[in-house]
């Protein structure tokens, strides 16, 4: 894909006129114009590209975009997308790319415990900021890392001190919200979690019925000694939003990461998942659901990767697609050199409800290591005739087991969400998702 598309150009010409947070900084405006150079060049992934292999840019190539939303600090926002879980605790909220303050509740934050948004910490503290943000180029940044690294006007900077067990699940809420044209947005963000530190993180996009938005996610999350991270990811973006997540963790000793995810929104949604396990025995967990219809698609990566000794890997996923909707699961295990004792485990399970639908599941082993216990499987399907059979033999309508069935299959990617509450939220949207279940 060449630099002349208009998705690519009008980025180009746009980042040229922003005045984003920190510039002035040598450092920064630096490495934002080596990242713009490398966009420009190198434009949007393609299919050539082995993890871009089931997801066309083609028709988003062709669009073009404004710049963020001037006006986002200042949209009025329903009341209802601000209460996106039954799960009380402090929260941050974006909308339309922008932190806002005024709708955050932050106060009931313990001490040991700082979140600020980019934006703020670029313009008090921008020197501890280096080491993320000061980075050049390499081989694995794809065309929409290297623009979030030019263009991130804002984000998330969460750091736990060594030693805090956060009580409360801490809320990152995203709102999409229609403005005067779509609009693409790009957040950079930092989590951190010290020695021996707990937290439990569930993150929320949300949008209004349309908005046309483009939103571009990157974040490094950085898992020391000892410490655990609960994140929960529930996305229900807009009906025609695209959203583009890339998150990279990396555990140190004795981490540990349960991960959950439930991806029900947007027209294009994609979450690169990079799970390095640098320290020993360190963990990585993953659930994850997504149920599509119309011509919604949704593209997982999980890419799980063992560096350190007797670390392990576990990743359930399944996947739902019913009239022409399309879905893409890719799950690797890389065992590095040195990684012995390592185990880890990628299983993929589909459902195809329209003849129309399609599911491309790919799981991949690659192993350098000795000591090793790696599995995975995948499998795409259709729903049993017998157990429908056997359901509508006791009169159960034909409907009404169709999503009994379904929901069994996808629910138990929900095992393990604490609180309760918060995993019965989670089944509770889930069945408003199903296919059988809307009019």
């Amino acid at each position: 894909m060449t630099s002349s598309a208009p998705f690519v150009q009008s980025m180009c010409d746009a980042a040229a006129s922003l005045r984003l947070p920190g510039s002035g900084l040598g450092w920064l405006d630096a490495a934002r114009a080596e990242a713009l150079r490398a966009f420009a060049e190198r434009g949007l992934p393609d299919q050539r590209n082995e993890l871009w292999k089931y997801t066309s840019l083609r028709a988003l190539a062709q669009r073009s975009y404004a710049p963020g939303d001037a006006d986002a600090t200042n949209r009025d926002v329903d009341a209802a997308l601000l209460q996106p879980s039954p799960v009380p605790g402090p929260r941050a909220v974006f909308v339309n790319g922008a932190f806002r303050g005024d709708l955050s509740e932050l106060d009931s934050l313990p001490e040991g415990v700082a979140v600020r948004s980019l934006a703020s910490a670029l313009h008090e503290s921008p020197e501890p900021l280096r080491f993320l943000l000061d980075r050049r180029a390499d081989a694995d940044d794809d065309g929409f890392t290297l623009l979030d690294r030019a263009v991130a006007a804002d984000g998330l900077v969460l750091s736990v001190a060594a030693g805090v067990e956060v009580p409360e699940s801490l809320h990152i809420v995203h709102i999409g919200v229609a403005a005067d044209t779509a609009a693409a947005w790009h957040l950079r963000s930092l989590i951190e979690l010290g020695e021996g530190a707990r937290l439990r993180l569930v993150e929320h996009h949300i949008g209004a019925e349309q908005t046309g938005h483009l939103a571009n996610l990157v974040r490094d999350i950085s898992v020391r000694k000892g410490a655990h991270l609960d994140w929960i990811v529930i996305q229900q973006a807009s009906a025609d939003a695209a959203l583009f997540r890339r998150s990279k963790l990396r555990l140190q000793d004795d981490a540990s990461v349960d991960f959950h995810a439930l991806e029900l929104g947007g027209k294009l949604a994609r979450h690169e998942i990079r799970a390095e396990l640098a320290g020993a025995q360190s963990r990585f967990v993953s659930r994850g659901a997504f149920v599509l219809h119309g011509r919604q698609h949704a593209d997982m990566e999980v890419l799980v990767t063992h560096r350190g000794r007797d670390t392990l890997s576990n990743a359930v996923w399944r996947g739902v697609a019913d009239d022409r909707a399309r879905g893409v699961v890719h799950g690797r295990i890389l065992v590095q050199p040195g990684a012995d004792g390592a185990d880890g485990s990628f299983y993929n399970k589909n459902l195809l409800l329209s003849p129309d639908a399609e599911i491309d599941t790919r799981p991949a082993l690659e192993i350098y290591a000795d000591e090793v216990k790696a599995n995975h499987g995948a499998t795409v399907g259709q729903l049993d005739e017998q157990v429908l059979f056997y359901l509508r033999s006791r009169g159960i309508p034909l409907e009404l087991a169709r999503r009994i069935l379904v929901r069994a299959f996808c629910s138990v990617t929900l095992d393990g969400i604490e609180p309760a509450s918060l995993r019965e939220h989670c089944e509770a949207l889930l069945a408003e998702q199903l296919p059988e279940a809307r009019a």
